[in-house]
């Protein structure tokens, strides 16, 4: 789940590959919203799938070329599905050796801690025991096994809802114009109190086909509920009745980062709009860094999960809002996640790639190519002609990066692209901390 505003409805569409299906949305009217896939599934949709031809172009004159143009184009889709497919198997060979690597691993943790005999020996009369080193291996949000269990998290949930003053009654919200649509949710522009907001309303097949939807939509709202922050979305109230009235209401934000630095519409080669002054775009980075040196200096730290360009948004004032923490989950200092490929591809660090442990560096690293997009103006990966599977096989396998930037107005461009680079390492521990980040980036701004 994730919460965003309009404009990030058709990022998701191209990064996070969805599928159309039947629904029923919040009026109670039948139509097409977005169903999640799995992640390995949704590796072949979430590549690009090329232009649409211009309906104003004149037909040609001699009609008998027109069955080998259109032989041309299905044989040139064709060869992308064959592509993309050849990308996809690929993928899934790299995962099943590394989990064939991982599951060794643990055999031989297993057999040097004695471990091992005790399994296979002594099943019935095993004890339990706890690794030294902390490797949390449950996937987020965190599963509840019963329903009973779903529903007392819920309760819970509104009891503080009501208590702190963020329990909204679904009869208090107007719902308007639909202004954007998400894998698991529609966004609504809506007035609550008088007030222009923005209702994230999770469609209710989402709790119909998730047994863990109730737990994955009350971590949300709950995560959202502890942030007080300048550079986080803010949260107004929610309706906590799944499956029909799962509303998340926030402040009502129209532009992303992606819009922007980029320009509305999809991602493409050339520049729509003039790109905005480096310091204003210096400025944007500062205030990322902040916000997620608020994230992590929690207890226990906030991990994101999914940074990107398109679940940042900007207020009036111009200033960012990080948004959207559908993928977000807390670790203690010394925890470990070990939930593999949860984010975006472009955007998501080697080791998440690699479905191997790791903590809050992972945000560090998309922090990084955000930075370098930021600054040179570009896409990332906009030099290749790569989709988003092989750009994160070949991060991890080739170190593949985006091109950095050949010439910066700014003075201090050694010190920034020195940050870029140690930002996205593929050694996590390389990484800066986001309180280093945030003291650089505020030094160059001065200078």
């Amino acid at each position: 789940m994730q919460i965003t505003m309009h404009k990030e409805s058709s990022q998701l569409k191209n990064e996070g590959g969805v599928i159309a299906t039947p629904q029923l949305n919040p009026t109670g009217k039948r139509g097409t919203t977005k169903k999640p896939q799995g992640f390995c599934r949704g590796i072949v949709v979430c590549l690009s799938m090329g232009s649409v031809a211009s309906t104003n172009v004149r037909p040609p004159k001699h009609h008998h070329h027109q069955p080998t143009s259109k032989l041309e184009q299905q044989v040139r889709e064709l060869e992308g599905e064959v592509q993309k497919q050849k990308e996809a198997v690929m993928m899934y060979r790299k995962r099943m050796e590394r989990t064939q690597d991982y599951l060794r691993y643990c055999l031989q943790v297993a057999q040097d801690n004695g471990f091992l005999d005790l399994i296979l020996h002594n099943k019935d009369d095993a004890p339990h025991f706890q690794s030294n080193m902390i490797v949390n291996a449950s996937t987020s949000p965190p599963q509840f096994s019963t329903p009973e269990q779903h529903h007392s998290h819920l309760s819970s949930l509104i009891i503080q809802a009501n208590l702190n003053g963020w329990y909204i009654a679904p009869h208090e919200v107007e719902l308007h114009e639909k202004i954007g649509q998400g894998s698991t949710a529609e966004i609504y522009a809506a007035t609550w109190r008088g007030l222009d907001v923005a209702v994230k309303c999770m469609h209710p097949d989402f709790f119909e086909l998730n047994e863990n939807g109730v737990s994955f939509f009350a971590q949300e709202v709950e995560t959202l509920s502890r942030q007080r922050h300048r550079f986080v979305l803010q949260l107004m109230g929610a309706c906590l009745d799944p499956p029909h009235r799962a509303w998340v209401v926030t402040e009502f934000l129209s532009t992303t980062l992606k819009d922007w630095l980029h320009g509305p519409g999809n991602r493409r080669d050339e520049r729509v709009v003039a790109l905005p002054p480096l310091k204003e775009r210096l400025s944007k980075a500062l205030e990322i860094a902040q916000a997620m040196h608020y994230l992590h200096g929690q207890s226990p730290k906030l991990i994101h999960r999914d940074l990107k360009p398109s679940n940042i948004f900007l207020d009036d004032a111009f200033h960012v809002r990080v948004a959207d923490f559908g993928h977000a989950r807390f670790l203690s200092d010394k925890e470990m996640a070990l939930t593999g490929e949860t984010g975006t591809y472009v955007y998501m660090a080697p080791e998440v790639v690699k479905c191997e442990p790791y903590n809050e560096k992972c945000d560090v690293y998309s922090f990084g190519i955000i930075l370098n997009e930021l600054i040179t103006g570009e896409y990332p990966y906009i030099h290749t002609d790569y989709g988003p599977a092989k750009i994160a096989l070949e991060a991890v396998e080739s170190n593949l990066r985006p091109r950095l930037p050949n010439d910066v107005e700014y003075g201090q461009l050694g010190e920034l692209l020195h940050l870029i680079s140690v930002s996205w390492d593929g050694d996590a521990s390389i990484r800066p901390s986001f309180a280093t980040i945030t003291t650089t980036l505020k030094q160059l701004l001065i200078n």
